[in-house]
């Protein structure tokens, strides 16, 4: 069934979670322990737990398979325990059994996203997210994964075999899962198979960047979109100098434009992080960093206009006087435009810029070119705006301004009184 139908005649989506297909009604029989057989028979009931582990069940339907509920449970929990305690448990023949019993389980269709009440379209921000009834499962199996991949037995060359593009495609479809615990677990998952698989790293970030692609410009939705700007964050942290063009043009055609989806708020601080991430490598690309967010600048949004101002003064912390000389004239335009903002906290926001020394001390640097562009609409402000909070805010700017430069204060003062009597 396709990703975007809803099935007819059943109840909307968000009283229901998952679809996995269930196939017959299985009986699972409880094997002993690993503790109970001897060594020599681990193996054999390692491969069995496995394929036991490969059943199915409706949890949709709380009331059904209770007893083999409880056993897959209590298997996969001994699984977990057996791969973390007992060395020499991963040998070359057991890898396509757990990657089958890791699939089984965990790939499936995303359904659609809808409201709980009329089948609407889904609002993250507004609505709770459905949890996946079958977690009690699918948690044990992503630890199962995860101590498997982080054990001292783990072998690379082995699980290539396994561990292909088409799985990892498959894994990142499961980023749109509405559950955060789910998409924290896939973070992780992702995040180590990165970290031991040199040779699907580039293949990683290319997927990612193609996600990312329709989210921007075809759906603007995707549950996992903070969680994969997660990763990524770390991986810019990894990035070699110079930085290649491959990892620039990510930045130009994927990081920016990730800052004009209407759902900005719900991956913002991770987005920011990779953006100063990249700042941080090479101080040369805030100017493009500077000029793109200019560009994408929301133009009815007050929420992510004050997400815009944030994410700006966190890069004027770490410019430096050159970088800085090269945008400060489009940039405080902007924020002329923000102190002069009918929507208080957007005002508000803007005006903080004068609290912070190392900003005041960019400005006091380039005051000339700064005091006529910010003088007339602080001024203005002064007299006129409507908040009390905001006068305190644009006085203090005001008198910061003039104690740099009395001279060029006055000179400002005088221009902008000719100017209202012209």
């Amino acid at each position: 069934m396709p990703k975007d139908t809803i099935p007819v005649g059943k109840s909307p989506r968000r009283q229901r979670s998952s679809r996995f297909h269930v196939g017959e009604k299985v009986e699972l029989e409880k094997y002993p322990h690993f503790n109970e057989v001897p060594p020599s028979q681990r193996h054999e009931l390692f491969v069995r737990k496995l394929a036991q582990c490969q059943v199915l069940f409706d949890f949709n339907d709380v009331s059904s398979g209770l007893k083999g509920k409880e056993i897959k449970r209590q298997t996969l929990q001994e699984m977990l325990e057996y791969v973390a305690t007992t060395r020499g448990a991963i040998v070359d023949s057991i890898y396509p059994d757990v990657i089958r019993m890791f699939a089984v389980n965990l790939f499936r269709t995303i359904p659609p996203q809808l409201n709980p009440v009329a089948g609407e379209g889904f609002d993250p921000e507004e609505d709770e997210p459905v949890l996946e009834s079958a977690w009690p499962h699918l948690q044990l199996v992503y630890e199962f994964f995860l101590r498997f991949v982080e054990s001292p037995d783990f072998n690379v060359h082995v699980a290539k075999k396994y561990i292909d593009q088409k799985f990892i495609l498959q894994l990142l479809e499961l980023f749109d899962s509405e559950d955060p615990r789910e998409r924290d677990f896939l973070k992780t998952t992702l995040h180590r198979l990165y970290g031991k698989f040199l040779n699907l790293r580039a293949f990683i970030r290319r997927s990612i960047n193609n996600i990312f692609f329709q989210f921007i410009y075809e759906t603007e939705r995707f549950n996992g979109v903070a969680e994969l700007l997660e990763i990524l964050g770390s991986i810019i942290n990894g990035f070699a100098l110079p930085l290649k063009e491959e990892h620039r043009i990510f930045l130009s055609r994927v990081l920016m434009p990730l800052h004009k989806p209407s759902t900005l708020a719900m991956y913002h601080p991770q987005l920011d992080y990779c953006v100063v991430q990249f700042l941080e490598k090479d101080p040369t690309l805030t100017s493009e960093v500077i000029n793109s967010l200019l560009h994408y600048w929301p133009k009815i949004n007050s929420a992510k206009e004050v997400m815009f101002l944030t994410e700006i003064e966190g890069i004027l912390d770490i410019v430096d006087a050159v970088e800085f000389q090269r945008i400060m004239e489009p940039l405080f335009q902007r924020l002329a435009k923000c102190v002069s903002s009918p929507h208080f906290q957007v005002a508000e926001r803007a005006l903080y810029y004068w609290n912070n020394d190392y900003i005041v001390n960019l400005i006091s640097d380039n005051i000339e070119v700064i005091m006529p562009i910010m003088f007339p609409p602080l001024y203005k402000h002064s007299k006129t705006h409507w908040n009390r909070t905001i006068h305190g805010l644009v006085y203090h700017a005001l008198k910061t301004l003039m104690e740099i430069n009395p001279a060029l204060f006055d000179e400002c003062t005088e221009k902008y009184k000719e100017d209202e009597n012209a």
